[in-house]
């Protein structure tokens, strides 16, 4: 059983990276052991197969560096917080023994990912119930921490520096050639595929990095109180 530092959870391929590549780069460089884990393989995407997102979402571990990457195959567009969905997330956690969870935070535009949310933070609490059998012994993480793949929803609890790690989440983030603004790719435009969301992205990330003097920072949320001794190396 390999335990991690940080299990990063994203609602589909590339949620992780839109929202907090920076930092898991960051904690890659300062030695942190890091998982990914997609709860979904974004099949109900309007741009891209499940081949090709699975390619990409490995190509962009590779870029950042994370030790381990997995698919829970959970049915994109129908995230629910239920007890098949919960035990599929207790058994990763169990497996991996995270200090720290990331996971979608709750009121974001897309349904999967503000369901994700309350998914991902009652599998962890009963992770460590004992009466719940999986092969790993009950585990629960004590300090979770939340973000918005597209945009911030409500002011956050912690603003981190990735002025040093942006390049490579633009990097990361470039490995989903099927998913971003990217004129050699025929497909429907989205969202998320036009050149206006793109520059969003530096946009976003620039707009943070100025509130604390910065060139570029992503954001965190806790919902709780949490134990920020696991957080020190991302400071």
């Amino acid at each position: 059983m390999n335990e991690l530092d940080i299990l990063a959870f994203g609602a589909h391929p590339d949620d992780v990276e839109l929202g907090i590549a920076g930092i898991i780069s960051k904690a890659v460089q300062k030695g942190l052991k890091v998982g990914i884990i997609d709860l979904t393989q974004g099949e109900m995407s309007t741009r891209g197969t499940i081949e090709e997102r699975k390619k990409e979402a490995e190509e962009a571990s590779n870029i950042l560096g994370t030790m381990v990457r997995e698919n829970l195959c959970l049915k994109d567009s129908e995230i629910q917080n239920t007890p098949e969905q919960r035990i599929s997330v207790i058994k990763v956690i169990r497996k991996y023994r995270p200090k720290i969870i990331l996971g979608t935070m709750f009121d974001d535009r897309h349904p999967d990912h503000h369901n994700a949310h309350f998914l991902i933070k009652e599998a962890n609490y009963f992770s460590g119930l004992y009466k719940i059998e999986t092969e790993h012994k009950p585990y629960r993480c004590q300090t979770l921490l939340f973000y918005y793949p597209y945009y911030e929803v409500k002011p956050p609890t912690f603003i981190i520096d990735i002025s040093e790690s942006f390049d490579i989440k633009i990097n990361a983030l470039q490995a989903y050639r099927s998913q971003f603004f990217n004129p050699n790719y025929f497909g429907n435009q989205t969202f998320i595929s036009s050149e206006r969301f793109w520059h969003s992205v530096r946009d976003r990330c620039a707009y943070w990095g100025g509130k604390i003097n910065t060139s570029y920072a992503e954001t965190v949320y806790t919902i709780e109180p949490v134990n920020l001794t696991p957080l020190i190396p991302l400071g």
